[in-house]
């Protein structure tokens, strides 16, 4: 059995559980930050117990790792380091942690020194983490002037999720702090060709009848495009890092990858994920910009909390809008606009921080299609025949393939958002002249989540080396 494989498919379905059966001690691995976090302690701790015991020119990624006894068990030292961060991250799900354990089938030699090695590895990395910022918005003093973000109308007592997380967190390795530049606003024809395509795209159903002439409407396949990339947290579903994981073991599977290539893979994603969820969410709340929601609603002098006078209505605005919506799979709900800034998208950011950091594992150097994924198809769990609508209505399976490989899935990712209406097109990338995306702008989720997973393909996993918090 191949322990990384193993606890990694262990650690996705805490995650789906975390979201499905929400308590309150599991609150800090709830979202897509406490996913990402997650996920990188656990795969992080693999990692160390796997090499410190057989060695690798890359070595470990804390910086004096525990040293082994002669004779430990490598299978029972990545077990127990992931046994043990996981039941330390969700503890409510211990019982079925430590059944898992149970049916590991750990060989016998070196079993007892193997465990207690994994045991120390994974304390380390705990202390490691021990620090980090939580997810609340606790003291936290909204700027609301706009264009700045404010929760969504539609569901006003949402709060403001993870605002002081990525300007306070140490990097897991990463080691330059990417920054973005500002987005597009206010009479900017960059914003306001954004502002008519999600006004069109994004729509909820209902209403797309009153768009006005020379606004295009979404299409059958972009809504397939958005809800397949959706997992807002979703009951049944949990959150995009757990679909991203989930698409990156379909293609160690189809390579027959080694363990040794899987705990270096895994933890390579997991922590360009982690670092992509720091460094998002950081510009995030420092450009604050808000959701499509507010921004149509209000593009108009005369609207909103400080408008003034007017006499007619700016033909941009509409004050009713209403995205589809990140959608309430599985439960019936209203859908809704997630509860953070829009300007990075995360979900860009997430995926192009996996996808790129897995072509770059497997190869592929230059920007552009790649064939990684030849002959796969990929379902998503929002689109699996079970999963239901907000409506309580059970949404038909489809099974996608990629032609352009996971370059194509880093484009179609971030632009699934604004068919979802929650998100601006640049938040994930400025489109080219050939309505690709144009990664030369320092402009969106897509460019800094591939220049973070650049990064650490060059620079490497090291706890040492990590950039520090942008706020002490």
């Amino acid at each position: 059995m191949d322990q990384i494989l193993y606890w990694n498919a262990v650690a996705l379905e805490s995650d789906r559980i975390a979201h499905t059966e929400p308590k309150q001690a599991e609150r800090g691995v709830r979202g897509p930050i406490g996913s990402s976090r997650a996920f990188a302690i656990v795969h992080l701790a693999m990692h160390d117990a796997y090499f410190s015991i057989v060695g690798a020119p890359h070595g470990t990624w804390l910086t004096a790792p525990p040293v082994a006894a002669n004779g430990s068990s490598v299978a029972a030292a990545v077990a127990l380091a992931a046994h043990t961060t996981l039941t330390a991250l969700y503890p409510a799900q211990t019982p079925r942690l430590d059944r898992a354990l149970r049916e590991a089938e750990l060989p016998g030699p070196g079993v007892g020194r193997g465990t207690a090695h994994g045991q120390a590895v994974a304390r380390a990395v705990l202390r490691a983490r021990k620090g980090d910022p939580g997810t609340d918005d606790k003291n936290y003093m909204p700027d609301t002037a706009p264009p700045n973000h404010r929760p969504d109308p539609v569901n006003p007592a949402q709060g403001y999720y993870a605002p002081a997380y990525g300007a306070r967190s140490r990097c897991f390795a990463v080691t330059t702090r990417y920054t973005l530049d500002p987005p597009p606003k206010g009479n900017d024809p960059r914003y306001l060709e954004a502002l008519r395509e999600v006004r069109g795209k994004g729509i909820a159903p209902e209403a797309a009848a009153t768009l006005p002439p020379g606004i295009a409407p979404r299409t059958a396949a972009e809504t397939l495009v958005g809800l397949f990339w959706a997992y807002d947290g979703a009951k049944g579903l949990g959150t995009p890092p757990r679909f991203f994981n989930q698409i990156v073991r379909d293609l160690a599977a189809a390579r027959n990858n080694t363990p040794d290539q899987n705990a270096r893979l895994f933890a390579l994603v997991n922590t360009a994920l982690a670092d992509a969820g720091i460094l998002a969410w950081d510009d995030k709340y420092r450009h604050n910009l808000w959701r499509p929601i507010l921004g149509i609603r209000e593009f108009d002098p005369s609207m909103g909390p400080d408008g003034t006078a007017g006499d007619a209505l700016d033909a941009d605005c509409d004050p009713c809008w209403r995205p589809y919506g990140a959608p309430r799979s599985n439960v019936v709900a209203f859908n809704f606009s997630p509860p953070f800034p829009a300007y990075p998208s995360g979900h860009a950011t997430f995926g192009a921080a996996a996808f790129q950091m897995a072509r770059r594992f497997y190869g592929v150097d230059a920007d552009g299609p790649d064939t990684l994924t030849d002959g796969m198809g990929f379902v998503s769990g929002e689109l699996d025949g079970h999963t239901t609508d907000n409506d309580g209505v059970v949404r038909p399976r489809h099974i996608r393939r990629f032609p352009g490989g996971l370059w194509q899935m880093m484009e179609e990712n971030g632009r699934s958002r604004v068919y979802l209406g929650v998100h601006w097109s640049f938040d994930a990338f400025v489109t080219g002249p050939d309505g690709g995306m144009d990664l030369s702008c320092n402009i969106g989720g897509v460019r800094l989540g591939r220049d973070i997973a650049d990064n650490l393909w060059t620079d490497g996993l090291k706890q040492d080396q990590a950039a520090g918090p942008r706020v002490p």
